[in-house]
């Protein structure tokens, strides 16, 4: 059955259309969900198995939630600024957003049991309590972007404290886990404080200091999350170089003892530098990827700022965050990983095409 009349029922008499209810959670946004996860879970070195896709399974549960109950409670402004949604419109009752809300959290919050067990459980708990404060109460508060930087920090560190078995020492930890996902969860958190400062001036349009205040955020972000992979990567090459000329002494036969006590022995090196290059090109492709599609957006917002290059610019920032969490996810040694997420983001903005982000 097509899907233009595929139906679906949920506590309303009325059929509900599944196109209806993609537009409802935003269904394409959802791509930038997995990319918090799996950058937390290369943070903490742990390995991106079947407990982070389960992981990744109740973000985008919540996420989904979170639009849903969004349109649910914003139904009498939609009315007004924007009647074509699929709640205000009437294809969707607004009681089956608030329905298909709930139940997708119940589902978040069973399918990070499953994935993770109690560590999980422990952040899916607040970070659904977190979305459901932020649709119903804190919104149009001060401190409605604070939520929803809260709730972004903890889809990283959902990745970094999934149970399973971690590389290096005291990786087991929850704690070491937590402070290894700090760095890329606090980059995350910068950029979506940067999408709920634009996101406050869609309708109306924004005085200009705004997009250039998020702009001048957004460029030192990227810069952040490149210039510390960078430095790292100019110290391996100079390792290698000093290794490469070392005295004929220190590479001793294969189990030699100079082979075994030198510092910085010549093969080790030889390895390690060549996936350092990858993992630098990668991280600041990401980066770069990221300015190219957020930063420009933000330049016209910043040009002109009417509703719709906001709209626009808050568009380019929810898919944007993709190719940064590719940046995050090789600067903490995923470079495979981080490179498959590059490869969606370009799949990601072509389904916004059809269905908007925001």
């Amino acid at each position: 059955m097509k899907d233009r009349k595929a139906v679906a029922r949920f506590g309303s008499r009325s059929a509900v259309r599944l196109t209806d209810l993609a537009l409802l959670v935003r269904a394409p946004a959802a791509l930038s969900v997995p990319g918090d996860v799996i950058a937390g879970a290369a943070a903490a070195g742990r390995p991106l198995g079947a407990r982070t896709v389960g992981v990744i399974g109740s973000s985008v549960c919540l996420y989904w939630a979170g639009m849903a109950l969004n349109d649910y409670a914003d139904a009498p402004v939609d009315s007004v600024e924007r009647p074509d949604r699929p709640v205000p419109s009437g294809r969707v009752p607004r009681r089956t957003a608030l329905a298909v809300a709930g139940s997708l959290t119940a589902a978040g919050i069973g399918l990070a049991a499953a994935a993770g067990g109690r560590r999980s459980v422990g952040v899916a708990l607040p970070l659904a309590g977190l979305v459901w404060a932020y649709d119903l109460k804190l919104k149009s508060t001060p401190v409605g972007g604070v939520a929803m930087v809260g709730a972004r920090v903890l889809d990283v560190l959902a990745g970094a404290v999934a149970s399973g078995p971690a590389a290096g020492p005291g990786a087991g930890s929850v704690g070491v886990a937590l402070r290894r996902a700090a760095v890329p969860a606090g980059l995350v958190g910068v950029h979506t404080g940067t999408l709920m400062a634009l996101s406050r001036h869609e309708v109306g349009g924004a005085p200009v200091r705004v997009p250039a205040a998020t702009l001048a955020v957004s460029t030192a972000t990227a810069v952040a999350t490149a210039v510390p992979v960078a430095r790292a990567a100019v110290g391996s090459a100079a390792a290698s170089r000093r290794a490469s000329a070392a005295p004929s002494w220190l590479v001793a036969p294969r189990g030699g003892a100079a082979m075994r006590n030198s510092p910085a022995p010549l093969k080790v090196v030889a390895r390690t530098v060549p996936s350092k290059k990858l993992r630098t090109a990668i991280t600041a492709a990401g980066a770069l990827a990221y300015l190219g599609t957020y930063g420009a957006a933000q330049v016209r917002a910043f040009r002109e700022p009417s509703g719709e290059n906001v709209r626009r610019a808050v568009g380019a920032g929810i898919l944007g965050l993709m190719p940064l969490q590719a940046a995050l996810t090789a600067r903490g040694g995923a470079a495979g990983v981080a490179a498959a997420l590059g490869v969606v983001h370009p799949l990601a903005r072509r389904l916004a095409r059809r269905i908007s982000p925001t």
